[in-house]
């Protein structure tokens, strides 16, 4: 049930058109997520900023997809579940990888992430040293909190308000 209703590009203030119409450019559609967002201004901007900034970083778009896979099973989001298959296909995530990053058993990312949330951070010296041996420096460390982050808040954001699944449906 939809709770907070997307608003309306059309009458939506000139500045969140903008920011929306580079959600489009960036995505090719403006799904609810973003729609939903731009009920407040301050969360649009922060949903935008942090989206742009790790995609910025050095993770590559196929381990962010997989951070947001196994973020999104553990806090049980089926907003971002859907979202982010299709946006894994796309950053060439196969049917396993999609799988192994919901279960937290994928890309050394993808189990740091999923440690991280269902440890709310406090993850232990074992689990740095595992992603440390499978590849993550300090800067890819980070830039996983930064994913995990991004992806909290976004599937608390779709629980909340109940957005509106606008991608194709994936049981949970």
């Amino acid at each position: 049930m939809t709770r907070i209703q997307p608003i309306d590009i059309e009458t939506a203030p000139a500045p969140i058109q903008d920011q929306l119409a580079g959600v489009k450019q960036l995505l090719g559609g403006v799904p609810n997520l973003f729609r939903t967002a731009a009920r407040a201004p301050a969360a649009l901007d922060a949903l935008v900023g942090l989206f742009a900034a790790t995609a910025r970083g050095s993770l590559p778009a196929r381990t962010r997809e997989a951070i947001a896979l196994a973020v999104a099973q553990v806090d049980g989001c089926d907003y971002c579940l859907a979202a982010h298959t299709v946006l894994g296909k796309g950053a060439g995530l196969a049917p396993d990888d999609i799988a192994a990053a919901r279960a937290g058993t994928g890309s050394p990312a993808a189990v740091l992430a999923r440690a991280l949330v269902e440890t709310r951070g406090h993850v232990t010296d074992e689990q740095v040293a595992v992603a440390r041996a499978g590849g993550l420096g300090d800067r890819e460390l980070l830039e996983v909190v930064a994913n995990v982050a991004l992806n909290v808040l976004t599937n608390y954001l779709n629980t909340l308000a109940g957005t509106a699944i606008d991608f194709p449906a994936v049981p949970r």
